[in-house]
């Protein structure tokens, strides 16, 4: 069994030196894995409900917080760190341009040494974020699926073609590519949508509300993904059990 430290990135870690303190000290202590969380911005007075608390709010209700780019802080540490593997939990996939991603993930792959980036995704969940950034929300899901496809060909293909709903390219060279040509995708989520899309396209799951502890296991695969899919790792989380939700609610995607 493999240990990893999730909000990593929150509270008085957002700072630089704190955040170099924090990841040194992971390590040198034996983690595995430190963990981000992402939210661009914060609607104010937002009515989504959060789907990991009981009272339906994050932050324990706060919603003017620091909340870094998980990717840069991610490249931040990764400089002051030797093994210890970076994991976002969770990059908001659908609100992000899947080839600008899938080149900032694999330079971040490439400068921290190789084979230590932990891609966790989820489709979001906060409604009004989605409006302040101009996406769609409805659509979140199918286009979650398109940019993991996206993303993999630009990282395996020596000089990459894909073409769908919502990305298109054709003939283009995405440098670096990352070690071995993929990035370890982790799909979070506690819903059936999320257990599928796991299923289907990850290389493990993310389950977040597991009690005190949050853990990404893997999933099974073909043999040709076998060697590229990591071991079991879990995460100290100081959430309260949440029921899974097992019916589809109207957010989900």
């Amino acid at each position: 069994m493999k240990f990893g430290l999730r909000y990593a990135s929150l509270g008085r870690y957002a700072n630089g030196p704190a955040a170099l303190e924090l990841a040194q000290a992971a390590e040198a202590a034996g983690f595995d894995s430190i963990w981000t969380v992402e939210h661009v911005v914060v609607p104010h007075g937002y009515q989504s409900r959060y789907p990991y608390s009981e009272t339906g709010r994050m932050g324990a209700g706060l919603e003017d917080f620091p909340i870094p780019d998980p990717l840069i802080w991610l490249a931040y540490i990764a400089a002051a760190t030797r093994s210890l593997k970076l994991g976002t939990a969770i990059l908001i996939l659908p609100q992000r341009n899947p080839v600008v991603t899938a080149k900032a993930v694999a330079t971040l792959d490439h400068l921290a040494g190789g084979r230590r980036v932990l891609l966790g995704i989820g489709v979001g969940w906060l409604a009004e974020e989605f409006a302040s950034l101009g996406i769609p929300f409805e659509d979140r899901g199918p286009r979650t699926d398109e940019y993991v496809a996206a993303m993999r060909a630009l990282w395996s293909q020596e000089r990459a073609s894909f073409a769908g709903r919502f990305v298109s390219f054709r003939d283009v060279f995405c440098r670096p590519l990352p070690a071995g040509g993929r990035i370890p995708i982790i799909v979070g989520g506690d819903t059936r949508a999320a257990a599928r899309r796991a299923g289907r396209l990850g290389d493990g799951t993310f389950r977040p509300a597991a009690g005190r502890w949050s853990c990404w296991t893997r999933c099974g695969a073909p043999p040709s993904r076998r060697d590229a899919i990591r071991p079991t790792s879990r995460s100290r989380s100081r959430r309260r059990p949440i029921r899974p939700r097992s019916r589809r609610s109207p957010g989900e995607a």
